[in-house]
């Protein structure tokens, strides 16, 4: 059995790893020194105003980094500055109209420097109002803001023993598996979404709608790109206890049915809202972490306005386009880079264009030479043929490549579809596998669109398709050939 497994985690993990030894030619790894003697576990990334780089770390440190992308990226060069320590555990931080806000486990603090020394004198509750009992999972993440400058967080279920003082808090610690709101003006945290696990990333995309991410296990088959929105149930039946509010938004569904399909679960669970986006377990990694759009205006590349996720077993970053499709969110996951030196934990972009990654593997196993740190993905300029996007279109698909390819054998393609179990029990195998009955494969007069029939396509179910051998017409080779849709409705 243990066999059996590890022969499918080498197979399957295939899709982040293929062609691994070219990611250099895009995008080269540049790895940032860290102060000697600090545990740099980088849990948040946010530009300043001025070019500087915030770092919140888990153990309760703001940095400050005067020239992230200075190369040779010494400490020296870098210019680390501690701005603020001693809070509890940070897990993001965000700038907003120029101050810097950073989720800790109890609340999110608004660091000022009301003095110009360079560092947080004024420590100001920005917002509270979830439970902590203690026990070991009880994680918070951002913030975000929204366009209307709402405050937004997520919240962990409650897992594991909670500590003996926590009194009253041990019977139920309020909002845990929920997204949060602290309204404009306000500092107290209500609920805005529900049915979380360990939601560990939250951000905006171009748009400025609010996505996360969830974590394989209990109620969640794998894991999932979500649109938060309010009222919103995702699934986790443990943050139902918290519905039955008078201040709730989300209508509790009458009876929570385990083992149905998520397909099924659309239909016969009163509420449920699939996510926007499942990452197949193993292939596209085991647990995402945060998220970040492309807005560097094509400096990183041709993903502008697409999703980035971090990978924290497979130490890497996946790549996720999304279309609305009857005025709700899906979309397809792309690989994009593995081997990075340790699991990743959030992620940004810096101005000239590079993405900024941060890590650390407390708490969990992942692969890499390193327990934490940062490292920059730096565009060479020579651009990938890759699956730019997937579209669902009436019948079909179309692929849409980042440069014009030839003619191939398209019937080699690989391509099944397939739903998961949303039940108690810890994740869900791929279910009702059923091969993708595809026809009529068209290629574009300019070689950078193809098009194809599907003769079964079925709603609820991730449509994965695997593209034979492809060439650019320049003779490039297709640098991912592995892709997911989530089709949640029919075009």
């Amino acid at each position: 059995m243990v066999k059996a497994f590890l022969g499918f985690l080498i197979t399957a993990g295939t899709g982040l790893m293929l062609h691994a030894q070219e990611q250099s030619d895009y995008y080269r790894t540049v790895t940032l020194e860290t102060p000697a003697g600090v545990n740099f576990e980088a849990s948040g990334l946010a530009m300043l105003p001025d070019g500087r780089l915030a770092v919140s770390l888990r153990k309760g440190d703001v940095w400050l980094i005067q020239n992230p992308a200075a190369e040779p990226p010494s400490v020296k060069s870098l210019g680390y500055h501690l701005f603020a320590s001693g809070m509890h555990e940070i897990l993001g931080l965000d700038v907003h109209d120029g101050d810097i806000y950073v989720t800790q486990r109890s609340e999110v603090t608004r660091l000022r420097d009301t003095d110009k020394d360079g560092t947080a004198d004024e420590y100001h509750t920005a917002s509270k109002g979830w439970g902590v009992s203690g026990a070991y999972h009880e994680y918070a993440y951002g913030p975000v803001f929204d366009r209307e400058g709402n405050m937004h967080n997520t919240l962990n279920c409650s897992m594991g023993k909670t500590w003996a003082g926590a009194g009253d808090e041990a019977k139920h610690p309020l909002w845990r598996g929920w997204s949060v709101i602290t309204r404009k003006g306000g500092t107290t945290a209500t609920g805005f979404s529900a049915g979380f696990r360990s939601p560990c990333g939250i951000g905006l995309n171009a748009e400025g709608d609010i996505f996360g991410t969830d974590q394989q296990g209990n109620w969640v088959p794998t894991s999932p790109v979500m649109h938060i929105r309010e009222g919103a149930f995702f699934g986790h039946a443990e943050s139902l206890v918290d519905a039955t509010r008078p201040d709730s938004p989300v209508k509790p569904p009458a009876r929570m049915l385990d083992g149905l399909t998520v397909a099924e679960a659309v239909t016969r669970i009163r509420g449920y809202c699939p996510p926007a986006v499942w990452l197949p377990y193993v292939k596209f990694g085991q647990s995402t972490t945060g998220l970040r759009c492309d807005l560097t205006g094509g400096k990183f590349g041709p993903f502008e306005r697409q999703m980035f996720i971090g990978e924290f077993v497979l130490s890497g970053v996946n790549r996720v386009f999304l279309e609305k499709v009857g005025g709700e969110y899906q979309g397809a996951c792309f690989p994009f880079v593995s081997g990075l030196q340790s699991a990743v934990l959030t992620l940004n972009f810096l101005p000239d264009g590079s993405m900024i990654v941060g890590q650390s593997n407390r708490g969990w196993n992942s692969y890499g030479s390193r327990s934490f740190g940062l490292q920059r993905l730096v565009p060479t300029g020579k651009v990938p043929l890759e699956i730019h996007k997937l579209e669902a279109i009436p019948g079909g698909f179309r692929f849409t490549f980042t440069r014009p390819v030839k003619t191939a054998d398209w019937s080699k393609t690989k391509a099944q579809s397939y739903t998961y179990t949303l039940t108690a029990k810890y994740g869900s195998p791929e279910v009702n596998p059923q091969p993708l009955q595809l026809s009529g494969w068209q290629i574009s007069d300019d070689g950078l669109s193809l098009t194809v029939k599907c003769g079964n396509l079925r709603a609820g179910h991730v449509h994965e398709f695997e593209l034979p051998e492809v060439s650019a017409q320049n003779g490039l080779p297709l640098w991912h050939r592995l892709c997911a849709y989530t089709l949640n409705r029919l075009p």
